[in-house]
C-alpha cells in the first residue's frame, strides 16, 4: 500500500497491511504474554512503564522525525513525542494508587457477618484504532493507561500516516517485558482487529465510529469512542474583541484545524461584531504556510489530500448559499503540498454543510447573534457535542453560559483547552463519542472490570429459611 508524502504529494512509502490471520496471530500472542503483565504488581509494571519512556525518550529524535514526515508539521510533532514521554510517566506515578484506591478490602455490608472486597481484573487484550491529525498521541493516549491497568495492546495507526511505526517499535523492543504492538494496516485490518480483542478504542470520524460500534455489540466488547466535534465558541458583549479574535484564530486552526476539538463555529454579540471581525481577519491574513521551510510558518499542509477536498467543497457550498470569504478561501498547491490559509467567512447560514458537518480546515465561519439565548440556542444546534468555548469580561458571566451548552467539555475565557488538561474527566454527548472519559482517573479504571469477593464469616443460611411456612 503506498503512503503519500502531505508536502510534497509524492507516494513516497510503502506499508504491508496485516490480514485477518496476521492480526488473529498476533493477539493471540500477546494474550500469552498479557498473563505475566496482569499477574506483576502495579508497582513492577509502573517500572517497566517508566524505562518504556526512557526508550522512547532516546528514539525520540527519529520518532519526530519520521512524524514531521508523515503530519508535513515539524513543531508539533515534537510536541506529540515530549507529551507522550511526559503522559507515560504520569499514568506510571499515579496508577498504583488509582488501583489501590479503587479495589477496597473487608468492606462491612448491612449484614453484620458479611464483608466484600473488590478486585480490579484488567481486560486481557485492548486494540487501539487511532487516526491521523496526531499520530503518535492518539496511538497511545489509550493504549498507556490499558498497560498500566495490567491489559496487553494492539494498537493499528492510520494508514495515512504510518512512518512512526518503525522508530516507536525500536523503541518498544527495548522493553521486552511490554506487550504492545504498533502495526501497519488498512481499513480492513482494523475490522479485523475489533474481532480479536476484548476491548476496542477508537478516535476518529462519525461514520466510522459508528462501524466500530456496531463490530464491537456484534462481538459483545466494551468500545470507548472518541469521535468528531462541530465545537462553537460563544463570544459574549462583555469580552475583549481584540483578545477574544486573537483566542479564535488559535482555537481554530492549531495543526492546520486538524484537531476533533478545534473551534468550528464563532458566534459573536453584535455589539463588539465589527472589532472582533476586523481583528480576526487581519489576524488571519499574518498566518504563514511553512513553505518552502518546515521549520519556519504557524501551520502546515493537509495531512489527508481527500481532507483537504472536503473542506474546499464546504466553503464553496457555503459561497454558493451567499457566504462571504474575507481571509483565506482558497486551497494552494505548494510543492506538492497542500495548504489552506486560515479562512474566515461570514453570511452563513444553518443550512450550509459547513455549519453542520465537521470540516478538521483552518476555516472559521462567524456570525452575529442579538441576545445570549439566541447564542446558546444555535451552539446547540447540531448533533455534535465534543466540546465548546465562551469568551466573557468575567469567568462568572462566561460559565453561567457554558453551564447551558450540550458539550462534555466548555472552556473558559480560553479555546480548545482539552487539549492542554488531562486531569478532569469529561463525556462526549451526541454524536461525538461514546464510552467513559479517557482523561482524569477514568482514563485507567475504564479496562478493568470489577469482580467482588463476598465472605461469610458466619453460619451460610439454610434452606429452610426460604420455606413457605418459615415467616409464620
Amino acid at each position: 500500500m503506498k503512503i503519500r508524502n502531505p508536502r510534497t504529494g509524492v507516494y513516497d512509502h510503502e506499508i504491508a497491511p496485516l490480514d485477518t490471520v496476521a492480526v488473529e496471530n498476533a493477539a493471540q500472542h500477546l494474550r500469552v504474554r498479557q498473563k505475566h503483565w496482569g499477574a506483576l504488581s502495579p508497582d513492577r509494571r509502573s517500572a517497566v512503564l517508566v524505562a518504556f519512556a526512557d526508550a522512547v525518550e532516546s528514539h525520540s529524535v527519529s520518532i519526530a522525525a519520521a512524524l514531521a514526515i508523515d503530519t508535513g508539521r515539524q513543531a508539533i510533532s515534537q510536541i506529540e513525542v515530549d507529551g507522550t514521554i511526559g503522559a507515560i510517566r504520569r499514568w506510571a506515578a499515579r496508577a498504583p494508587g488509582l488501583i489501590a484506591a479503587a479495589s477496597p478490602c473487608d468492606q462491612p455490608t448491612a449484614i453484620p457477618t458479611i464483608a466484600t472486597s473488590t478486585r480490579l481484573v484488567p481486560y486481557p487484550l485492548v486494540g487501539v484504532i487511532s487516526p491521523w491529525n496526531f499520530p503518535l498521541t492518539l496511538a497511545l493516549i489509550d493504549a498507556i493507561p490499558a498497560l498500566a491497568a495490567g491489559c496487553a495492546v494492539i494498537v493499528k495507526p492510520s494508514e495515512i500516516t504510518p512512518r512512526f511505526i518503525g522508530p516507536l517499535m525500536a523503541a518498544i523492543a527495548e522493553v521486552p517485558e511490554l506487550p504492545l504492538l504498533v502495526i501497519e494496516g488498512d481499513g480492513a485490518t482494523g475490522a479485523a482487529l475489533v474481532r480479536a480483542v476484548d476491548f476496542i478504542a477508537f478516535t476518529g470520524s462519525v461514520a466510522t465510529g459508528r462501524k466500530v460500534a456496531a463490530a464491537a455489540a456484534e462481538a459483545f466488547i466494551p468500545a470507548s469512542l472518541e469521535l468528531g466535534g462541530k465545537d462553537p465558541m460563544i463570544v459574549l458583549a462583555s469580552a475583549d474583541p481584540v483578545a477574544a479574535a486573537h483566542t479564535a484564530l488559535r482555537a481554530s486552526i492549531v495543526n492546520t484545524g486538524q484537531a476533533c476539538q478545534s473551534i468550528e463555529r464563532v458566534l459573536v454579540a453584535r455589539s463588539i461584531y465589527e472589532p472582533f471581525i476586523a481583528a480576526l481577519v487581519n489576524a488571519a491574513k499574518s498566518v504563514r504556510p511553512n513553505f518552502p521551510d518546515i521549520a519556519v510558518g504557524d501551520i502546515g499542509p493537509f495531512i489527508f489530500d481527500k481532507q483537504a477536498a472536503i473542506v474546499q467543497a464546504q466553503i464553496d457550498d457555503a459561497v454558493a448559499g451567499g457566504a462571504t470569504v474575507l481571509a483565506g478561501g482558497q486551497i494552494e498547491t505548494m510543492g506538492g503540498g497542500l495548504y489552506l490559509r486560515p479562512t474566515v467567512l461570514t453570511g452563513v447560514t444553518p443550512a450550509m454543510t459547513l455549519m453542520r458537518e465537521e470540516t478538521f480546515g483552518p476555516v472559521i465561519p462567524v456570525t452575529v447573534f442579538e441576545n445570549v439565548e439566541d447564542a446558546i440556542s444555535d451552539a446547540n444546534a447540531s448533533h455534535f457535542g465534543l466540546s465548546a468555548a465562551v469568551l466573557a469580561g468575567t469567568v462568572e458571566e462566561a460559565e453561567a453560559v457554558a453551564v447551558r451548552l450540550e458539550a462534555g467539555a466548555v472552556s473558559i475565557n480560553d479555546g480548545s483547552l482539552t487539549a492542554m488538561v488531562w486531569e478532569v474527566e469529561k463525556t462526549s454527548f451526541g454524536a461525538s463519542g461514546m464510552g467513559p472519559s479517557r482523561m482524569g482517573d477514568s482514563g485507567l479504571l475504564r479496562f478493568f472490570r470489577k469482580q467482588a469477593i463476598i465472605r461469610q464469616s458466619g453460619s451460610a443460611l439454610p434452606i429452610s429459611t426460604y420455606a413457605e411456612d418459615a415467616q409464620r
